[in-house]
């Protein structure tokens, strides 16, 4: 269907063209098949979202929870597409489809966007701004945020470790989003056949909808077709203990793989 849950803009115009419609109506039709890649054990609800980039591409998202865990640590498939879209270089999105209307959590993490004010939501019998969808918000500017998620950043971490797996981190530690806490970190997770996933954290003006690294990188494992329990390497890179249990707690509950602790120093 795509190659890590994600269609070029070409792409997308083609599939458009090739069934007579436009490429909102495409988001909307491919939605179901994007559903499928859900990993729900605990709903067994099954929620399938895709974002439209400012590049034109389309970034597949789907939820993901983690049996026997805190539902805390589950994965909107909100949150799930935009991040695919974020860590694939997007800075920022224009129009989110989803099959079923986003609970106030995602309608706040989406609140969070660079483009928060011009992202149209696409649901089943509506098509609406966000900012009808959540009225009277609340978001970065209140905290004195400038900027937003999926801004361009680069914070200047560099690490000892010189691996694939560590470099990969570094990478999405560099452009981790936390105005807030300024707890850059990232993740980086490599399976049997050599994928390599990785995840940046990204905060969020109401804390709770704030995404860790590991969920990202999780998140985008599944987008790829790769199994969880195929893990056989996971990398924290951090600037400080925030992230430890969390990432722990969750790496537990989908592998056996030990986690490395990478610390990062800020060259500038």
């Amino acid at each position: 269907m795509s190659v890590n849950g994600i269609l070029s803009a070409a792409e997308a115009e083609a599939r458009a063209r090739e069934a007579g419609i436009d490429v909102p109506r495409l988001m909307t039709m491919l939605l179901p098949e994007v559903a499928k890649l859900a990993k729900p054990p605990v709903s067994n609800f099954f929620v399938g979202c895709v974002s439209r980039g400012l590049s034109g591409a389309l970034y597949f998202g789907t939820n993901l929870e983690f049996a026997g865990e805190a539902l805390s640590f589950t994965v909107h498939a909100e949150q799930s597409s935009v991040t695919n879209a974020w860590m694939s270089g997007e800075e920022g999105i224009d129009l989110i489809a989803v099959n079923a209307a986003p609970c106030g959590y995602c309608r706040q993490f989406l609140n969070e966007l660079t483009t928060a004010d011009r992202l149209i939501v696409a649901m089943p019998k509506e098509t609406r701004p966000l900012s009808e969808l959540l009225p009277s918000a609340f978001g970065p500017r209140d905290l004195g945020i400038a900027g937003g998620l999926m801004q361009r950043s680069e914070h200047g971490l560099t690490i000892e470790e010189d691996d694939d797996v560590a470099r990969a981190a570094l990478q999405a530690a560099n452009m981790s989003y936390a105005p807030y806490s300024k707890s850059f970190a990232g993740v980086a997770v490599r399976t049997a056949s050599g994928h390599i996933a990785s995840g940046a954290y990204a905060e969020n003006a109401a804390f709770n909808p704030s995404m860790s690294p590991l969920e990202v990188a999780l998140s985008r494992l599944n987008l790829a077709g790769e199994s969880f329990d195929a893990i056989e390497d996971a990398v924290l890179v951090h600037t400080d203990s925030l992230h430890f249990n969390a990432t722990r707690v969750v790496l537990n509950a989908v592998t056996k793989a030990s986690l490395r602790l990478v610390e990062a120093r800020n060259s500038r």
